[in-house]
């Protein structure tokens, strides 16, 4: 069985909710990431930060990215998978909420992330083409 921690980017860093927006910018550089999972003041994941939240959320609407922090970003109801999880649960998990990258926890602490590259290295072609399928696909009356 395929878990989520065998396919899982190890190394994931989480973004404190104080921390500012232009200090969340320069971590996803340094760790050459697109989105930073979000923690509270006991290491609880309460949201992920993109950086298109931070251009279009901030930037574009004519707010200082030096003045809103990670957690006035947070919405929503964050999702997360255990490590041990199968990798039909993560494909479950991430097909359900249309969403693009997962935080893997394990013992209540983050231990990585899945995104969709790391589908694409990990999964069978026919995983992935159900995969794409369900998220990308759009509506024959659209």
């Amino acid at each position: 069985m395929t878990t989520a921690g065998d396919i899982m980017h190890r190394g994931a860093q989480w973004i404190p909710a104080h921390e500012t927006l232009d200090r969340a910018a320069q971590l996803m550089r340094e760790l050459n990431v697109g989105a930073l999972p979000i923690s509270d003041e006991n290491e609880r994941l309460c949201g992920i930060l993109t950086d298109r939240d931070i251009v279009v959320g901030c930037v574009a609407m004519g707010h200082d990215p030096a003045k809103v922090t990670a957690g006035d970003m947070a919405q929503g109801t964050p999702r997360w998978i255990e490590s041990d999880a199968d990798v039909d649960d993560v494909l479950t998990e991430m097909r359900t909420h249309q969403i693009r990258r997962l935080p893997v926890i394990d013992d209540k602490r983050l231990v990585g992330m899945i995104s969709e590259a790391d589908l694409a290295q990990h999964l069978t072609d026919e995983q992935i083409a159900a995969f794409a399928e369900s998220v990308y696909a759009r509506s024959a009356s659209g």
